[in-house]
């Protein structure tokens, strides 16, 4: 990629992009209110992101930098841990700007100063193919407005458009202490507590445009020699738009969601990968007979929707969690094929 790098620019109107043919325009939608989750009580265990001492303290000692550690230099609580998922995205932009020749906005629902940013055609109308991050807690009830979904039915009307939704993980539904500890035990990560619940406002386009899945549990992927992710186990002759061409393996993170396929309907969800679970570590996932989750899916046009549309965790598209040609290969699919 180009090292060729501008200032950063932050409480800024978004310039609209024109159309180009052959290079789509890409945005990043992340479902969340910054000031909810920062504002998160650090004495509550559950349902928040960790703070960045805390991630200072699991990770020891990789971001004991003053880059990261230095509190005149980087927050150290939970809103440092936040922008930690801004920093990890820029690779992820800077390929697809590359691929494309547009540059990545990234909005989000709530953004620090308290900007509200609904999906409405201000994001639209200059974007070819979205991604939606569903990294909203439950507890800070952000819900999709009926005038997102319709905007959003909109878009998919458009010709030559997709939407990628990321409902993360939901670690913890159960009421049941020692369920919970069983998928504790399982993932391995200190990080995320006994209930990290995510994705309301992802849970709620998804039953406003009809799509028959549920994100469930955070699962551990099972791994290789050197810690990489197992491959893929996938269904090649469903995948009609070669959205895996050049792909294997996606990368590792240690709570990845099951997306729940809830219809019997099999030409209406395509699952085109799963990942192969980390048998080692019991879950009741897996003490159910699973071996693998869900990983991938993809619903074709249909009926008034033009676009397409699929699901893949935001994890996908994050550098904190490792990339490859292969990862890459992805990327370049989803944004050009």
């Amino acid at each position: 990629m180009s090292e060729v790098r501008t200032a950063r620019t932050y409480n800024q109107r978004h310039i609209p992009r024109e159309y180009t043919p052959g290079g789509r325009r890409v945005s990043i939608y992340v479902s969340w209110s910054y000031p909810a989750e920062a504002g998160r009580n650090p004495a509550e265990l559950d349902n928040r992101f960790s703070t960045m001492t805390e991630v200072r303290r699991a990770a020891w000692p990789a971001y004991e930098d003053p880059q990261w550690s230095d509190p005149y230099r980087f927050q150290q609580g939970v809103a440092g841990s936040l922008e930690l998922f801004f920093w990890a995205w820029v690779p992820f932009q800077d390929f697809v700007e590359e691929v494309t020749g547009h540059p990545v906005p990234v909005y989000q629902r709530i953004d620090q100063a308290g900007f509200f940013t609904p999906l409405d055609e201000r994001v639209l109308d200059d974007t070819d193919v979205l991604f939606v991050f569903g990294l909203d807690h439950a507890v800070t009830e952000q819900e999709a407005q009926p005038g997102e979904i319709e905007a959003l039915r909109a878009f998919l009307a458009r010709e030559d458009t997709r939407l990628v939704l990321g409902p993360h993980h939901d670690v913890g539904a159960s009421d049941d202490p020692s369920v919970r500890e069983m998928e504790y035990r399982h993932h391995g990560d200190p990080l995320v507590p006994r209930q990290q619940r995510f994705a309301t406002y992802v849970r709620d386009v998804m039953r406003g445009l009809g799509v028959p899945v549920m994100n469930r549990y955070g699962l551990r992927p099972a791994t290789r020699v050197g810690n990489q992710i197992a491959p893929l186990s996938t269904v090649r002759d469903l995948d009609r738009k070669d959205w895996l061409d050049g792909v294997t393996n996606f990368n590792f993170h240690m709570h990845l969601p099951h997306y729940d396929v809830t219809t019997d309907d099999p030409d209406t969800v395509h699952v085109l990968a799963r990942q192969p679970i980390d048998m080692s570590r019991p879950h009741p996932f897996t003490e159910a007979g699973n071996t693998e989750f869900n990983m991938l899916l993809w619903m074709p046009p249909g009926g008034e929707r033009a676009g397409d549309l699929l699901l893949a965790d935001s994890t996908i598209f994050s550098s904190l969690f490792g990339g490859d040609e292969s990862l890459r290969n992805f990327w370049r699919n989803l944004v050009s094929k």
